[in-house]
């Protein structure tokens, strides 16, 4: 989502909470339209802040983590342990078939 919906979304939700109280709290006309420009303006200037540390952030993690380098890594690394699980069960199955043999031949000769 872009940057300017947010700010749009938190100025207007800012808005609303400042008229809710200033509604709640002020009965002169003065105090109403303080209370609510001066709660709006915390919320979009809340939002901005956010956003600045957020997208300075967001470029540091974008220069520091290479995110091609990363999945080429993942995909070795995987297709290593795809190989390695293949070898096991190939082991697996050929300890398995030598331990049937040994029983079978055990069976044959009356012991």
């Amino acid at each position: 989502m872009r940057s300017e919906n947010f700010v749009a979304f938190f100025t207007i939700c800012g808005f609303f909470i400042g008229m809710i109280f200033s509604i709640v709290k002020f009965d002169s006309a003065e105090g109403f339209l303080f209370a609510t420009l001066t709660i709006t303006l915390f919320f979009y200037l809340f939002i901005h802040v956010v956003l600045i540390f957020f997208l300075s952030a967001k470029e540091v993690e974008d220069r520091l983590f290479d995110k091609k380098e990363f999945e080429t890594i993942a995909n070795v690394q995987i297709s290593e342990i795809k190989e390695r699980e293949d070898r096991i069960t190939a082991l697996l199955k050929s300890i398995h078939e030598v331990e049937t043999i040994e029983k079978k031949g055990v069976k044959g000769n009356g012991y």
